[in-house]
């Protein structure tokens, strides 16, 4: 692993005034498994886009081989052997895996069947050769995401890829699935490939990688070997801080019941069943944590529960009332908060500045209007000590709530719903695409809503966030719950089984 396989120097990359790359030196050796972390907005994702060709370098040089290379374009950076799985897959859902693999060929006539043939035959030994498994003639859509993961590396692998960029690989993906890639990216490695990942979880770039560079505020903070450094200082690296030594989440404690939901039949957009014969509690002082990888019901159960989707069959009583039929209204004012999956689709208006979108749901109260007019000074005095109590990082006030990182926008809206005192909070992937930083917060905010005797119903694709903060877990699979773990039996790879439909060993159950 001596020859470097990637060579940036002094590379800079802006987007007007700000520099994401500035004057970055990055390498990479020939087969190595190299993670690059930092985070949102460290320029990390910039370097992967500048190797990939989807952006063009401001300044600097690029190697790839000892060569100096100008890459202009993706196709450029396939012509070097550069591939890229990027973290929403680039697959057509209606065609085959053999199909996405193959498309774009122009060497014959691409619909031949003998031609097809033969590439299925080149496909299938490229698949033996690096433990690759998929069913190649099956539409991607009825692929596991795992399935379809292997499918995006095989179609580097064919267009020649001996430097493969991978973005946030494992956040779709259920422990086993990970594990199983794992293994793929080990087999690449043996062969001389070349892997760059991105990723957020520490505990995988320490199970995975041979060197780690870190990166913030646009520069290149570090590089080391993995052997000699820990998910701690890589964590602080990136803060640039140092953070609070690690502990376990002490358990709530579990009140009355404020949340019961029985025999749950929620529709998905296309007409079937998304949700069949749910039925579960959340109590006071507790978190319960919905585990499950997308696709499996998680989204529709948060939209029943706010009144954003319709209830086919079954009752759901909060604080004593039937609700299933409830308005938003209703619900809203009756102390269900939500916290959803797109905080700037459904959460927050972007052009509004901050005091608006703490207001958002006070419209028309007597503590925000007067006589129909809006309280202007009282209000800024209460969206200060918000914005003071929250931490939230602004130039101001009135400054629109679009230009906030994603980890500001993301306590702004807690800062919201939690002043509201709910007496149940459904979040919806709470953290996704935050950082280190604004991670540890928002756990923080949830923990202390969860201890002032709030439920708290947390649906989370990151199963090390669902762990860490639940009192239960419940495990969503085809709509089902299939399986439900108490504080202490909660355990990752029974976690893992149920997520992917396997059930639980006998050992595990007993």
């Amino acid at each position: 692993m001596g020859r470097m396989a990637v060579q940036m120097l002094q590379i800079v990359k802006r987007f007007g005034q700000v520099a994401a790359n500035d004057n970055v030196d990055f390498s990479v050796k020939q087969g190595e498994i190299h993670a690059l972390l930092g985070e949102n907005g460290a320029g990390k994702s910039t370097v992967m886009s500048l190797l990939s060709g989807m952006y063009r370098a401001d300044g600097g040089d690029i190697l790839i081989h000892g060569e100096a290379a100008r890459i202009r374009s993706p196709r450029d950076a396939m012509q070097l052997g550069i591939g890229m799985v990027h973290q929403n897959f680039r697959l057509v859902p209606t065609l085959t895996a053999l199909e996405n693999i193959i498309l774009g060929e122009k060497s014959r006539p691409w619909r031949g069947k003998a031609w097809k043939q033969d590439k299925a035959q080149e496909i299938e030994a490229i698949c033996g050769k690096f433990g690759l498994s998929f069913p190649i003639h099956a539409p991607v859509w009825q692929l596991s995401v795992g399935e379809q993961q292997r499918v995006e590396i095989v179609k580097t692998l064919y267009r020649g890829a001996d430097i493969i960029l991978l973005d946030e690989p494992t956040s779709v993906l259920t422990p086993g699935e990970a594990e199983l890639l794992f293994e793929t990216l080990r087999e690449l490695k043996q062969s001389g490939k070349t892997m760059i990942i991105t990723t957020h979880k520490l505990k995988e770039v320490m199970a995975v990688s041979d060197r780690i560079s870190v990166m913030r505020k646009g520069r290149m903070i570090a590089t080391m070997d993995r052997s000699v450094t820990n998910t701690r200082e890589l964590a602080e690296l990136m803060v640039g801080r140092q953070l609070p030594e690690a502990s376990e989440t002490a358990p709530g404690c579990p009140g009355n019941i404020v949340l019961e939901a029985t025999g749950m039949k929620v529709l998905a957009d296309h007409g079937y069943p998304a949700l069949d014969g749910v039925s579960f509690a959340v109590k006071k002082g507790e978190i319960v944590g919905v585990a499950g990888v997308a696709g499996n019901g998680q989204k529709e159960l948060a939209e029943a529960i706010a009144g954003l989707r319709n209830w086919e069959e079954g009752a759901m009583t909060f604080l004593g009332e039937r609700m299933e039929a409830a308005s938003i209204r209703r619900r809203i004012d009756k102390g269900i908060s939500l916290i959803p999956e797109d905080r700037m689709k459904s959460g927050l208006a972007g052009s509004l500045d901050l005091v608006d979108n703490l207001m958002l749901k006070s419209y028309g109260s007597a503590e925000r209007f007067k006589l129909g007019f809006v309280r202007k000074n009282r209000n800024e005095r209460w969206a200060q000590g918000l914005v003071d109590q929250f931490d939230v990082r602004t130039p101001g006030l009135n400054a629109p709530v679009r230009g906030l990182s994603g980890g500001n926008q993301q306590k702004l809206l807690l800062a919201r719903e939690i002043d509201r005192k709910p007496g149940l909070m459904v979040a919806v992937h709470p953290t996704q695409g935050l950082d280190v930083g604004a991670t540890e917060s928002v756990h923080n905010m949830l923990i202390g809503l969860r201890d002032s005797s709030a439920g708290i119903l947390l649906i989370s694709e990151d199963l090390d966030e669902v762990m860490k903060l639940s009192d239960r877990v419940l495990v969503l699979y085809g709509g089902k719950i299939v399986g439900e773990l108490g504080k202490w039996d909660i355990d990752k790879e029974r976690i893992g089984r149920l997520m992917a439909g396997l059930g639980e060993t006998k050992e595990a159950a007993g």
